[in-house]
């Protein structure tokens, strides 16, 4: 079965990505994980996490992918203890001396190897699985064709995992060292300020007052009018196989990673919500194509352009032609905004245990979009909003004495209650409902 495999960067995306329906998690603790941004788990943390995931027979992996220093390598040795004494189903590391360091102390707990280490064949795959791996990230500069010759070449106990979705970073592998150069953040601690993002000009050092500006060709709304003209010439677009779940299971991909640890549960329960449905579509008829509807599900993520990635670069069918695909086969519309990011919906409030959490500004009577855990959206109309906590209370989570009917909500994260007229409000934990910006 492939697994789908999220991105938690908190407990409450970790929570959101199972109730969509991964079937493993990864994540960071605080120090080693290639991720400075999000808060990432405390030990205390992670082994809450461990038990919630494990409760609903979700595997969790940890990152321990950092490029250590010398000055860190002391420190290895007991993370790696304390991770395997937590639980965790497996570590992902990134270097062969980590690697064989986790063998040691931790002979039991599985290591995963990461992307960052470039696994591009299968000799380096079989070397690795000879030292203990027992699952490779590959490279994301592969085809298709790639992964299938190197799934044809190891042995059938070492699995394969790839990315399918997300942010993909312009340097082989995430092997970056312009962040590091600009401002001495480090992307290979987990640092990265992302400067292939920024808008670059060219000058010429011989004329300094001349600015010769790089400008990418113009994209257009269908009424002509230019939303975004800029010179970003090393922001690479979005990875989205959700619609090639075959091909990927036919070339022997074990695990379809999704990329996000920094981002939002909204993103990530959009993105599970999908993958999940799609691999579960996959196995029900083989030969079926995804529903329009979960198409549109991938295009209400904040998200860049989306393309196949490097899995059908070159791609040619029995007759030699080529098929279509590649980092080019981009199929979302030119609907663009700010730097080359489509942002069309947003989060209006996420159910968590405790109830409805506020995540954005909506009055009653609006007409949102519920996102429910595998299941197809569908649209509602808010009639009432009732405020359950006290908005002027100096402690977090101060109850009303009875709910309060209000027109709009009314501060970030209030705890709600909703009337959806003839619908009732029987939505399960990690449901959103979301509004067109």
């Amino acid at each position: 079965m492939l697994e789908v495999l999220a991105p938690a960067g908190e407990l409450e995306q970790l929570k959101i990505a199972v109730w969509h329906g991964a079937d493993a998690v990864y994540l960071a603790a605080q120090d080693f994980g290639m991720r400075a941004a999000p808060a990432n788990f405390s030990f205390e943390e992670l082994e809450e996490a461990v038990r919630f995931a494990h409760s609903r027979n979700v595997k969790v992996y940890q990152t321990v992918n950092v490029l250590p220093t010398n000055a860190e390598v002391g420190k290895l040795e007991k993370f790696i203890k304390m991770s395997a004494a937590v639980g965790v189903d497996a570590i992902i590391v990134a270097d062969v001396g980590v690697l064989m360091l986790a063998r040691r102390v931790a002979p039991h707990l599985p290591v995963h190897i990461s992307v960052q280490m470039g696994v591009v064949n299968f000799l380096t795959a079989n070397e690795l699985h000879a030292l203990g791996a027992s699952r490779v990230v590959l490279a994301r500069e592969l085809t298709l064709l790639d992964i299938a010759t190197i799934r044809e070449n190891i042995p059938a106990d070492l699995e394969i995992e790839c990315f399918v979705h997300g942010a993909i970073c312009m340097s082989m592998s995430g092997r970056c060292l312009i962040s590091k150069y600009f401002n001495d953040r480090d992307a290979n601690h987990g640092e990265c300020s992302q400067p292939c993002r920024w808008e670059y000009d060219i000058t010429n050092p011989g004329h300094p007052e001349l600015s010769l500006n790089v400008v990418e060709k113009a994209v257009r709304n269908q009424d002509g009018t230019v939303l975004s003209q800029g010179s970003y010439i090393l922001n690479s677009k979005d990875l989205c196989m959700v619609e090639n779940i075959k091909d990927l299971a036919d070339a022997g991909v074990t695990s379809l990673k999704i990329e996000g640890r920094a981002k939002s549960s909204f993103y990530v329960a959009s993105c599970v919500n999908a993958y999940r449905r799609a691999v579960d579509q996959f196995y029900a008829d083989r030969n079926s194509a995804v529903s329009d509807e979960l198409l549109e599900d991938v295009q209400k993520i904040s998200h860049r352009q989306y393309s196949t990635g490097f899995y059908y670069a070159h791609a040619e069918d029995a007759q030699g032609n080529a098929l279509e695909g590649g980092y080019d086969a981009g199929r979302t519309p030119s609907s663009f905004f700010d730097k080359g990011y489509k942002q069309e919906w947003k989060p209006a409030a996420v159910k968590l245990e405790d109830g409805w959490h506020q995540r954005g500004k909506f009055s009653a009577g609006d007409e949102l979009e519920v996102l429910v855990p595998f299941k197809e959206s569908r649209r509602v109309v808010v009639e009432g909003i009732w405020g359950l906590d006290d908005p002027h209370s100096r402690k977090k989570g101060t109850m009303l004495p009875a709910p309060l009917e209000q027109e709009a909500t009314q501060h970030a994260d209030q705890l709600l209650k909703f009337s959806f007229g003839s619908q009732s409000d029987d939505f399960p934990p990690g449901t959103f409902l979301r509004m067109h910006t």
